[in-house]
């Protein structure tokens, strides 16, 4: 053998670690971006994030007028604020959270490696908002006998919403998580007198909530999916441009 093909300087030695060593970090992080990190990421990302703040920030206004209109929530006065007659930091956290759901749906379906492909599209998504603000709609002006009926009611319905937009794993057990998540939030949040509910029959709030939270976990999170997909195919236009 050629002692001066087999001799490698320190130099290049440390070249080639270092570059083993990004190709090591690239691999790693590839899997929870959408291609390599860039401004354009970057950019595309707010952008996402933006846009479901928005959306978050929307349907709290409109959903919670609702629920105070045939007052199922009660603030106090001092609180109370003139947009929609809504506190000030009910949209403000609806629009955190609907950024946090959005964005961690197609993520968690990249880590998983089960992208989701069922109804994407955006007429879909449209609806599945529109049966959300139904159910959210049906909890505040349907009467039922009892709670426990309309929890059931409401349970169902949510599952159903589900079954009919989603039908993934991921989004049955995001939805379960963000479900319990939110719910134990509330009941911190009514016990320390921020708000309440009339009729409590669940400690501090009422045994439907849950349903509701699920069903805007699942909502969220397909229009992140179909934000992230639409980004994706523009992306794949570009390159196929270039």
């Amino acid at each position: 053998m050629n002692p001066a093909m087999s001799h490698t300087s320190p130099e290049q030695t440390s070249s080639t670690m270092g570059r083993l060593d990004w190709s090591a970090l690239a691999a790693f992080a590839s899997p929870w971006l959408q291609g390599p990190l860039s401004t354009h990421s970057w950019v595309s990302l707010v952008a996402r994030g933006a846009v479901l703040f928005a959306v978050g920030v929307f349907l709290a206004l409109v959903l919670n007028l609702l629920q105070i209109q045939r007052n199922v929530t009660l603030f106090p006065p001092d609180v109370i604020a003139s947009l929609f007659s809504s506190a000030w930091w009910v949209p403000l956290c609806c629009g955190t959270a609907a950024v946090v759901i959005g964005l961690l749906y197609p993520c968690i379906d990249r880590r998983l490696g089960e992208p989701h492909k069922f109804k994407r599209e955006w007429s879909s998504v449209m609806r599945c908002v529109a049966v959300f603000v139904g159910i959210n709609h049906a909890s505040a002006k349907v009467d039922f006998a009892n709670n426990i009926q309309l929890s059931l009611t409401l349970a169902a319905l949510s599952i159903g919403l589900w079954w009919t937009f989603d039908r993934s794993r991921s989004g049955f057990g995001l939805g379960i998580g963000i479900a319990f998540l939110a719910t134990l939030v509330t009941q911190l949040l009514v016990y320390n007198g921020v708000y309440q509910y009339t009729s409590p029959d669940f400690l501090y709030v009422r045994s439907w909530l849950p349903c509701i939270f699920f069903a805007g976990g699942v909502t969220m999170g397909n229009i992140g999916r179909q934000l992230a997909m639409y980004e994706r195919q523009l992306t794949h236009e570009k390159l196929h441009q270039e």
